[in-house]
C-alpha cells in the first residue's frame, strides 16, 4: 500500500510539472524567440580598415533570441567608423569589429594635411630598401646611381632628409609599419616604399622612379622629435632651392641667382639634426 501510494504522489507530481512546461515555460519560450529586434547587418563588403559608410550597411529586423549583447542596433553608431576586419555581406556587426581609427596601415594617409604629399617608390631589389628593415618613421636619404645620365652617384639635395611613413608589400598590406608582429604573421617582403614629401620632392623621385635607378640609406630611427629636426633641415633646403617668387608689389628684393646657388648647396648644420 505504501509502495502505491508513492507511486501515485510521483505520478501527480510529473502530470503537474508536464502542465507547468505545456502551459507556462513553453509559450514564455515561443515568445522570446519570436520577438523581434532591429540590428544593423552588411549589406556590400567592408575590408579591414574601410571606413563604413551608410550605403555599406542597413537596419533589419530579425528575431531576438540568441543574439549576442554587443550586436550593434542602430546604423548610426557605425557609420563613420572603421572595420577590424573583413565584413561580408548578411554579416551581424559587434562592437568589437569597429574601431574609431582607421588601422595602423592606413593611418599616416589620414595625418595628410595638403603641406605634403605620399609618394611611393619601387624597391627594385631586396638590397635597394635596407634589406627589409625600412619602417614607418625611418629618415632616409635617397641615392640616386649615374644621376640625369651624368655617370655620378649622388644624394640629390632635395631629398637629404626623407621621412618614411610606409613599407609596403606587393600583395598591398604594409610589411612594416614599426607594430609588434606576433609569431604565427608571415613576414613579407617589401615591394615598394611610401616617402613623406614635397611637391618639388615629388618630381625629383619620380625622375628617379622612372630611371630605376634609386637606393634608399638609413639616416636616423628614433623618437619623433628628433625626426622632425631632419625634416626641419630638409625644408629649409627646399626653401632655399625653390624660393618663393616675390610679388612685383612687395618691397623685398629677390635674392641673387649667385646667392641662391649657395644657399642650396649648404648642407644642414649638424646640431640642427642632432
Amino acid at each position: 500500500m505504501s509502495l502505491f501510494k508513492n507511486r501515485t504522489v510521483v505520478g501527480v507530481i510529473c502530470i503537474l510539472l508536464s502542465l507547468l512546461i505545456c502551459f507556462g515555460v513553453t509559450p514564455l519560450f515561443n515568445k522570446s524567440v519570436s520577438q523581434k529586434t532591429e540590428i544593423v547587418r552588411v549589406v556590400k563588403e567592408i575590408k579591414a580598415g574601410d571606413e563604413i559608410t551608410k550605403d555599406t550597411v542597413q537596419t533589419v529586423e530579425v528575431g531576438g533570441f540568441g543574439l549576442p549583447d554587443n550586436v550593434i542596433r542602430q546604423s548610426e553608431t557605425v557609420i563613420g567608423k572603421y572595420a577590424k576586419s573583413d565584413l561580408s555581406i548578411g554579416d551581424y556587426i559587434l562592437n568589437t569589429k569597429l574601431s574609431d581609427t582607421p588601422a595602423a596601415e592606413n593611418a599616416y594617409l589620414y595625418n595628410l594635411d595638403g603641406t605634403k604629399q605620399a609618394m611611393s617608390v619601387t624597391i627594385k631589389s631586396f638590397a635597394n630598401g635596407l634589406s627589409g628593415k625600412l619602417q614607418s618613421g625611418d629618415i632616409v636619404s635617397v641615392i640616386a646611381a649615374d644621376y640625369k645620365k651624368q655617370g655620378t652617384t649622388v644624394i640629390p639635395a632635395e631629398l637629404k632628409y626623407v621621412e618614411v611613413i610606409s613599407v609596403t608589400a606587393s600583395s598591398g598590406y604594409d610589411a612594416n609599419t614599426g607594430e609588434a608582429k606576433s609569431e604565427d604573421d608571415d613576414r613579407e617582403l617589401p615591394s615598394t616604399v611610401t616617402l613623406l614629401v614635397s611637391p618639388e620632392q615629388s618630381k625629383v623621385l619620380a625622375e628617379l622612379e622612372s630611371d630605376g635607378k634609386l637606393h634608399l640609406s638609413l639616416v636616423y630611427r628614433g623618437t619623433p622629435t628628433n625626426t622632425a629636426k631632419f625634416t626641419e633641415a630638409q625644408d629649409k633646403v627646399i626653401a632655399a632651392l625653390y624660393p618663393v617668387e616675390v610679388s612685383q608689389d612687395s618691397s623685398s628684393e629677390p635674392k641673387s641667382q649667385e646667392s641662391e646657388e649657395s644657399t642650396a648647396s649648404e648642407t644642414p648644420a649638424e646640431s640642427e639634426v642632432q
